[in-house]
């Protein structure tokens, strides 16, 4: 059984597909460990404000299957394929981790984003703290009291999970 982390981010009706999202992950993947919701400045365009999270679960699917499963949920919450890298979402969900496997193919892990985009790497630090990142072998933790935090605008935000999750550990 693998462990998987997945970073979650919308900003088209964001809490209402950020919900639906983390009901689709529990169908597919069962009880989920959460970090707090955050809201953040879009990254690369000028558009409304997007939520982020990060989720973890564990899994006996490949990380191709993992990827499509991932894709599925994203389209059955409205996500258009072929939209422009930076734009608006509906729901963007994406594999940060598969245990600490190092690969390109079919996805790139640990997914690069973790060590560039503060609304991934605050929340997956503050879910698993002292886990070594598989590259740089620091914790999420040290990376992100190295990283610089002026250059991205994040904040936690109080969020209602939907009711019809698993109990579930939450930040």
């Amino acid at each position: 059984m693998a462990r998987i982390y997945i970073s979650l981010g919308t900003n088209i009706s964001p809490e209402k597909h950020l919900k639906a999202g983390l009901v689709d992950l529990q169908q597919y993947f069962g009880p989920l460990q959460l970090s707090r919701v955050f809201e953040s400045e879009s990254v690369g365009f000028k558009g409304t404000n997007f939520l982020n999270m990060v989720a973890a679960a564990d899994t006996d699917l490949s990380i191709a299957q993992v990827v499509t499963t991932f894709k599925q949920i994203e389209q059955d919450n409205g996500r258009i394929r072929g939209e422009k890298k930076f734009s608006p979402r509906s729901l963007d969900i994406d594999l940060l981790l598969y245990d600490d496997v190092i690969c390109d193919i079919p996805v790139e892990l640990p997914r690069g984003e973790i060590l560039f985009n503060a609304f991934v790497l605050w929340p997956l630090a503050e879910l698993v703290p002292n886990l070594p990142h598989p590259v740089t072998l620091q914790s999420y933790q040290t990376l992100w009291q190295n990283y610089d935090k002026q250059c991205q605008q994040l904040w936690p935000i109080a969020f209602e999970f939907p009711p019809e999750l698993l109990p579930i550990n939450t930040l």
